[in-house]
């Protein structure tokens, strides 16, 4: 065993750690070296997301004494910065295995501080600690997450005064407090508990107002309120809002998957409780298709990612994927708007680098500007806060499967898409028509664009090297060509340096530092290379488009625009 790992599994046999902790590193010793040495050859990172990780005992692990120290940095960055302030936290957590334990430490810590904590009664998704935030003028937010995640993990996503998660200078500044925290023995666990104030109906009561107050098409929802709804929150948080939410909107024919309804961290019917996995969802198809549902809806265990399911003109059920959700609803909102008169002129939506384009073309079609951020919703809030009093915020998305509809939060949010996407749907249903239809047609008067994504996982203590050495390989020597199609530009977001690497030309990007690297190609490809802040994992994003000049031409298009794909993955050598 390394001396370093040595050093760190002696602290925690010699520290003020509790006997199960100890008992379990004695176990691991025995039963288990390569897991143990997993366990402590690192600190789990503090990263600009917050934490994310295996549960478990040691320094590379979830548990109850890594969660408390990243708490003890968090706080003392939030004393820093409001000296002398009243400073306020909101707190909520999913169902997964330890989440409530977790949460309640963080709520314990941060009220040792003499911080006022809100915490809520049981577990919430995680849009609505977002919107707790700002309701309740609070400095800071934890939510106790590891989102679609299998069940093994956990995390904990750390909140700043707007709602949104953490940026510059914020996120660097509260991991350098973090990193302070040397020993357990730096944390103040107990001792504050008069300042932890539970919540639970009154916040969500505001909540689902403030999710109702989004509808554009009330009356169509009165017309079309027996639309077929199903709906799974995947063991998660979304059964505690969505179906109320959907009541709330006047829809009165929702079935919910009843062996998907409890939450429960054991996630006992998935693998992985993500509603971008076809296996998370194939209950819910199954009833569905038992059913002759008009759409499918499934959330994730936080609730703040969406995944739809909808009947195609042959009467099979697809499920959409996140760029495809997006389109269906960016143009919804940017549509309807303008068709009932409430448009404004200031009107603006946000995407990230690494979706669809053709969200682009919708928006300028109907004159709205269109922003594109880096990846992650706390980067939309940014250019909100940045936006306000100036532009209109109205819709913002990401591929993997986020929605934040409206500025009342400033985190995707499953709950409002779930009911937005319903709204959408009964709006073609009026019509005699399915979005299916409705997806056509956008793709015959925008263009195709077909999406896809690799993700590769490095797992062990050497993963993150291996993918830092990829991504310096690919900005040293970017491919000349892909598919047989010329890289004519290589976007560098880490150096925020644009080339063309035909004539040698660069510009400056205005975003901030990023690890991204995106080649264009000259047919209009797009991919791009991101490594996880997170996790030792990279992705790999595929876009190509084509013209569809008829809904007859689309399996066609299809197959042609897959194949090109298929040929830039192998040019990728993934």
């Amino acid at each position: 065993m390394e001396a370093k790992i040595k050093e760190n599994v002696n602290a925690w046999l010699n520290g003020n750690f509790d006997q199960d902790t100890k008992n379990e590193i004695r176990r691991l010793e025995a039963e288990n070296p390569n897991e143990l040495a997993d366990a402590f050859y690192r600190n789990l990172e503090f990263g600009t997301g917050g934490l994310r990780g295996i549960m478990g005992v040691g320094t590379n692990r979830m548990n109850k004494y890594t969660v408390g120290m990243s708490t003890q940095g968090y706080a003392n960055y939030l004393k820093q910065t409001y000296p002398g302030g009243d400073v306020r936290v909101a707190i909520a957590h999913d169902p997964r295995n330890n989440s409530r334990n977790f949460a309640e430490i963080t709520a314990n810590v941060m009220a040792a501080n003499g911080i006022k904590v809100f915490l809520f009664e049981s577990l919430r998704p995680t849009p609505e600690l977002s919107f707790t935030i700002r309701k309740l003028g609070c400095q800071g937010g934890v939510v106790c997450t590891a989102s679609h995640n299998p069940k093994e993990y956990n995390g904990y996503k750390a909140y700043w005064n707007d709602g949104g998660q953490l940026v510059p200078p914020h996120d660097k500044n509260v991991i350098r407090e973090v990193d302070k925290i040397a020993s357990v023995d730096d944390v103040k666990w107990s001792g504050g508990e008069a300042n932890i104030q539970i919540i639970g109906k009154e916040m969500d009561d505001a909540y689902i107002k403030m999710v109702k107050g989004l509808s554009v098409y009330p009356e169509v929802i009165a017309q079309q309120h027996d639309l077929k709804i199903v709906y799974t929150p995947i063991h998660g948080t979304g059964i505690m809002l969505v179906p109320q939410v959907l009541r709330e909107f006047g829809f009165t024919n929702v079935t919910i998957v009843e062996e998907q309804a409890k939450p429960d961290g054991n996630f006992p019917t998935v693998v992985y409780p993500n509603p971008e996995e076809s296996e998370a969802m194939s209950i819910g198809l199954k009833k569905a298709k038992a059913l002759d549902a008009d759409i499918l809806l499934g959330t994730d265990p936080d609730a703040d990612r969406v995944g739809i399911g909808i009947k195609d003109n042959n009467g099979n059920w697809v499920l959409m994927n996140g760029n495809q959700t997006a389109v269906l609803a960016f143009n919804y909102l940017l549509e309807a708007r303008r068709t009932k008169g409430v448009a404004q002129p200031n009107d603006m939506v946000v995407k990230t680098i690494v979706t669809t384009d053709m969200i682009d073309r919708i928006a300028a079609h109907y004159n709205v500007a269109c922003y594109n951020v880096l990846t992650g919703f706390k980067w939309i809030a940014e250019l909100i806060k940045e936006k306000e009093g100036k532009e209109n915020y109205v819709i913002g998305g990401e591929e993997s499967y986020g929605l934040m509809i409206g500025d009342q939060l400033r985190d995707k949010d499953a709950v409002s898409a779930v009911a937005l996407l319903c709204e959408m749907a009964a709006y073609e249903k009026a019509k005699g028509r399915s979005l299916y239809d409705k997806l056509l047609d956008l793709y015959i008067q925008f263009g195709y664009f077909q999406e896809h994504l690799i993700s590769i996982t490095k797992k062990g203590m050497n993963g993150q090297q291996e993918i830092a050495g990829m991504m310096e390989q690919y900005r040293k020597t970017p491919p000349a060509s892909l598919n047989n199609t010329p890289v004519v530009q290589l976007l560098d977001y880490q150096l925020k340096r644009g080339r063309n690497l035909q004539t040698g030309e660069e510009w400056d990007i205005s975003l901030p530092g990023s690890n991204v690297l995106q080649f264009i190609l000259a047919d209009g490809s797009k991919i791009s290379a991101r490594p996880s802040g997170t996790e030792p994992k990279i992705k790999f994003y595929f876009s190509v488009n084509t013209q569809l000049s008829n809904a007859n031409g689309f399996p066609e298009a299809q197959a042609a625009a897959k194949s090109k794909i298929d040929g830039i993955i192998q040019g990728l050598s993934l």
